[in-house]
């Protein structure tokens, strides 16, 4: 058994943060997403004018491009990636599914963006092809909202914790190295 505020051995082994390029795809990333949402259009009309078309085509094209550059680089680190304490082979499956889902659907988004403005382009303005796919956009758009959720309930649980992953990715409130009170498993 632990005393409060005693370090233990195999914690040291296992401090880990993420590189300053993950940090930046991830927080990066954020900037890029939340800027898509600030910007998304009220309706595909919207498309008429083709200077905002060619940025729409651009933007997608973009935000896929870093989706796929951050898939791969990130699909070379743990996924808990500066967990102190050994982490249960469910919590590791779950973690990776959102992650995998989170990435298939942030590659969807932009794809079915990317549909929209090709039909778009033909003269498909609207009818049940331009229907489909701005349906499929709008749904993986609310899918990524819940998925981000729960990844961002996640890293608050792992914070309280003070299970060490926050402090691998997160430049703010660090937990300390230390456990100075240490949550017990369940």
């Amino acid at each position: 058994r632990r005393m409060q505020g005693e370090e233990v051995p195999f914690l040291r082994s296992m401090q880990k943060s993420h590189t300053r390029l993950a940090k930046l795809f991830h927080w990066g990333f954020i900037i890029l997403y939340s800027y898509g949402l600030l910007k998304q259009l009220n309706d595909v009309s919207d498309l008429e004018d083709s200077r905002l078309l060619t940025f729409e085509v651009a933007f997608a094209s973009l935000f896929l491009f870093i989706v796929l550059m951050r898939y791969f680089y990130m699909s070379n680190f743990e996924t808990f990636l500066g967990a102190r304490q050994p982490v249960p082979p469910i919590h590791k499956y779950l973690a990776r599914m959102i992650h995998i889902s989170m990435y298939v659907c942030l590659a969807l988004l932009p794809l079915t963006g990317l549909v929209i403005a090709g039909l778009f382009a033909q003269g498909f303005k609207d009818g049940l092809m331009q229907n489909v796919a701005v349906s499929l956009h709008e749904f993986f758009a609310s899918l990524s909202y819940l998925l981000i959720s729960i990844h961002i309930a996640a890293a608050v649980y792992s914070r309280f914790r003070r299970e060490g992953i926050w402090t691998a990715m997160v430049p703010i409130l660090n937990e300390e190295w230390v456990l100075p009170n240490p949550v017990p498993d369940t």
